[in-house]
């Protein structure tokens, strides 16, 4: 019952939030700057609001807090440890959303800045999970397999930080075309639901439905044609959110398979830039990363939105054969 409640509340929140939200960010002026170096059709959703995660995340907060309170008065709060894991990624994009918007350009804080920041936030989240014995070993559950892998504390803290910095900006490089990053992370949502119910963690099925909610009422402003942008606020704490959940479910080798899209959109980014270096200006794709060499070759926003996610929803539900034994490993 509390996942349902989660669900709607979030659902209900989200939407309100942007009926109010979207009228003041155009108000502010608070418009999308287009790099010159993407598609030329993109130049169109010039000066589209952005930092529209606020509303999901506001939906998320007051659902997780609202449908999640039973769950606290028990003592369990991984759910807390992992939504405040993402609001601080939330902060660090709306940070970096807040330069480009005052200072009407594409970039906010610089590479170095970003990766810092994030890097100390997955640092500090990793201890606290260790402090409150929700990883009370370094071992690392292999999916498919049913074994684990142990390693030692340094080792598991350098691979747990690699492991969160490069799928946060994973997700934030897939949010690329309207409504990409939302549909791509729903069915990752209801993965999570599944598993937290199947792994009796029901405090984390709430913050998972919450998720789900959230971003079901943001594709209602998202979908193309976009009425609003997510931004790296929303798309850094998606990223927090993705790789938060999968480590406090203590599962996060799921995270390349459920979230391949995420991987294949930051690989084909660093290919491309590696190869253009080395081969002194030549390229594997049309456009990085992989969304615009699809557009490039006739994709639609709308044909990549449903293929990416229902390629995500497939993978995600062999994802969920790969982890469901863990309880008896």
């Amino acid at each position: 019952m509390e996942i349902i409640i989660s669900l709607l509340v979030s659902f209900v929140v989200t939407v309100a939030l942007g009926y109010f939200l979207i009228p003041a960010l155009r108000r502010l002026k608070a418009g999308q700057s287009i790099k010159e170096i993407g598609p030329t059709w993109h130049m169109s959703k010039q000066g589209t609001p952005t930092m529209g995660g606020l509303m999901f995340i506001g939906g998320i907060c007051v659902a997780t807090v609202a449908a999640g309170w039973s769950s606290m008065m028990k003592g369990e709060f991984a759910h807390l440890l992992v939504l405040g894991f993402a609001l601080v990624f939330g902060v660090i994009g709306f940070i970096d959303d807040y330069q480009k918007v005052k200072h009407h350009r594409n970039t906010g804080l610089t590479a170095l800045q970003k990766f810092l920041l994030q890097l100390v936030a997955s640092i500090v989240f990793v201890l606290l999970l260790r402090k409150f014995n929700l990883i009370p070993e370094p071992n690392l559950y292999i999916p498919f397999l049913n074994t684990e892998l142990a390693l030692s504390w340094p080792v598991y803290m350098v691979f747990a930080a690699f492991v969160m910095v490069g799928t946060v900006n994973a997700v934030n490089i897939t949010d690329g075309v309207d409504g990409l990053a939302a549909g791509v992370t729903l069915p990752v949502s209801v993965f999570f639901i599944t598993v937290a119910v199947w792994y009796k963690y029901t405090h984390l099925g709430v913050f998972s439905a919450a998720l789900a909610g959230g971003l079901v009422a943001f594709l209602i402003y998202n979908y193309h044609p976009a009425k609003v942008f997510m931004g790296d606020t929303g798309s850094l704490f998606l990223g927090g959110v993705v790789c938060g959940v999968a480590f406090a479910l203590d599962i996060p080798l799921v995270i390349p398979l459920i979230g391949l899209i995420y991987v294949a959109e930051v690989l084909s980014d660093i290919i491309q830039v590696a190869y253009f270096k080395l081969s002194h200006g030549k390229r594997i794709f049309r456009m990085a990363p992989l969304h615009h060499h699809l557009e490039l070759g006739g994709w639609s926003e709308v044909k990549l939105f449903y293929v990416f996610t229902l390629l995500t929803l497939a993978l995600c539900a062999l994802a969920f054969f790969g982890v469901m034994n863990k309880l008896s490993a």
